[in-house]
């Protein structure tokens, strides 16, 4: 456990993902220790404040502090009128019961948050108001780690390779009993991002892919689509993952400029599992 000004920092896996001790959200938006936080947040990617309590103004009002919170297209996640900025993740049925659907198939794969939108995610700030007792999970892998420990020839190959994300594509093939809207798909069509990027505030190098990129740009559309599904592969290897189990009132958030993240499946006829999270868009990606 390492100390930094009011709070302590406790490493969840050596140089990957930290909790933040000892202050509450509203302390750590104070001028004197958000650039601690923030600091904090550029070395370990993922931060957790374990077990507090966080409104959804307050929630919403922290995440500005990154930069413009980002109103979804997916307008039936956003449920608080007064928060519209508030994507929420819930398996409750109009009862308040667990309804035994799953809300977003989608979030069970490998993806970056807005990977699909000309401006990408920055970050992402979630909070557990009713995780469930078993699964439910998110796991977090380390995009520098995942580029670091690729071998010459990968980087070589992939160097210069640019592959498009696109929404409507991951939605249909995770969730296509619930498509978008062609009002939402004429909103954000796909766009190409680089396979390697530069990060803007730390200078490293990091893998930007997931589940929303569905094809390589200039290459064969099904032999690119198969070279995306195995470049997820690769880069999520188990020495570069930390899996996040849920507490009530943890928050958590890190940066997708260098994170993938994806949730575990959960029994959603027996077990409650209610997420609110916001995500900060960024101008300049890489």
């Amino acid at each position: 456990m390492t100390g930094s000004g009011p709070f302590e920092v406790r490493p969840l896996t050596p140089g990957f993902g930290a909790e933040i001790i000892g202050i509450d959200l509203e302390q750590a938006a104070s001028p004197e220790v958000f650039p601690l936080i923030h600091e904090a947040w550029l070395r370990y990617q993922v931060l957790v404040f374990p077990a507090i309590e966080v409104p959804p103004a307050s929630q919403v009002a922290f995440a500005a502090k990154f930069g413009e919170v980002q109103v979804h297209v997916m307008n039936q996640y956003l449920d608080n009128a007064d928060h519209p900025e508030l994507y929420v993740l819930s398996n409750l049925d109009e009862n308040g019961k667990p309804s035994g659907k799953h809300p977003d198939k989608g979030t069970l794969e490998w993806h970056i948050d807005a990977s699909w939108n000309r401006r990408n995610g920055h970050s992402t700030f979630m909070y557990a108001e009713r995780p469930p007792k078993h699964g439910g999970e998110t796991h977090f892998a380390n995009m520098y780690a995942a580029y670091e420990q690729l071998s010459d020839a990968w980087k070589d190959r992939i160097a210069h390779m640019r592959v498009f994300h696109n929404l409507d594509y991951s939605r249909n093939r995770r969730h296509g009993h619930e498509p978008m809207s062609a009002e939402q798909k004429a909103t954000i069509p796909p766009v190409a991002w680089p396979v390697v990027r530069t990060h803007p505030e730390t200078g490293r190098r990091a893998l930007f892919l997931g589940d929303h990129a569905e094809y390589v740009e200039g290459m064969d559309r099904d032999e690119g689509r198969a070279l995306v599904d195995k470049m997820n592969r690769l880069f999520t290897p188990e020495q570069v993952v930390y899996r996040h189990r849920y507490r009530p009132g943890d928050f958590v958030f890190w940066d997708n400029r260098c994170v993938m993240h994806r949730a575990t499946m959960y029994d959603t006829a027996k077990e409650v599992r209610v997420m609110r999270r916001c995500t900060v868009l960024v101008d300049e990606p890489f």
